[in-house]
């Protein structure tokens, strides 16, 4: 019975092995990177949501109270 360690490295050793190892190189940093990117965006929208809207609302005619831009009604 052969080990999984020894069944992994039984693969083919082609040509396009080095090519193949770039690009999943290239493709791991393309996800982290996307993954952090989104990871911030998030952050920025949960707490820049609500000033946006109030200061949106402040400079808008007519000029409504503050406790009213934060009252649900």
């Amino acid at each position: 019975m052969a080990s999984k360690a020894s069944l992994k490295g039984k693969g083919k050793a082609g040509k396009g092995s080095k090519a193949s190892e770039e690009g999943s190189s290239a493709a791991k940093c393309v996800k982290e990177w996307s993954t952090w990117a989104m990871k911030k965006a998030k952050v920025i929208t949960h707490y820049g949501f609500i000033p946006l809207i109030i200061v949106i609302g402040m400079n808008s005619e007519p000029k409504p109270q503050l406790y009213q831009l934060l009252s649900p009604v």
